[in-house]
């Protein structure tokens, strides 16, 4: 599958299959991960793989109760930082779009791979610093879960490109 096909087949998936993620294919889809680009090559993206049925029970419970299609999944994969202080010269902080590329890069090679995931940002920073026990520093970015799809979502909409670029 080539990359633009793998971007036209992503959807967020919130049913999963009771089936394990095999240990090859999650290797593959974290090393999409770390081999995304980031600001200045820092690298300061951090992931958290939850597989076990009682740690994402307490993670979905205390830290993310308005989710609980992430139960089903087998996977649920923690994104934060410790290093929140470099600002790119643009003025926008780069931790946020260095682990955007390499969520991106998992959700993608995640197709590739024939697992689904969906992107979680309705989740209480505390509690899952709380729940795994993240020093205070640590800014949890985003949560994302993975697994063989139990669904095959519709597209959604788009806006077309007319309505989104300008040229000059």
């Amino acid at each position: 599958m080539d990359v633009f096909e793998a971007i036209k087949k992503r959807r967020s998936v919130r049913k999963y299959q009771n089936r394990d993620v095999e240990e090859e294919k999650l290797k593959r889809v974290l090393e999409a991960a770390r081999l995304a680009p980031s600001a200045r090559n820092r690298q300061e993206w951090r992931f958290i793989v939850v597989r076990s049925k009682d740690m994402k029970e307490k993670l979905v419970k205390e830290a993310s109760p308005h989710q609980p299609f992430m139960l089903q999944a087998p996977v649920i994969i923690v994104a934060y930082v410790l290093d929140k202080n470099y600002i790119m010269r643009c003025g926008v902080p780069a931790h946020y779009i260095d682990v955007a590329i390499a969520l991106t890069h998992i959700h993608l090679q995640a197709v590739e791979e024939g697992l689904g995931t969906c992107w979680i940002g309705s989740f209480y920073q505390d509690k899952v610093k709380e729940v795994l026990n993240l020093p205070e520093e640590a800014e949890v970015i985003q949560l994302m879960t993975l697994g063989y799809p139990d669904e095959d979502p519709a597209p959604r909409s788009r806006l077309p490109l007319e309505e989104i670029v300008r040229y000059y």
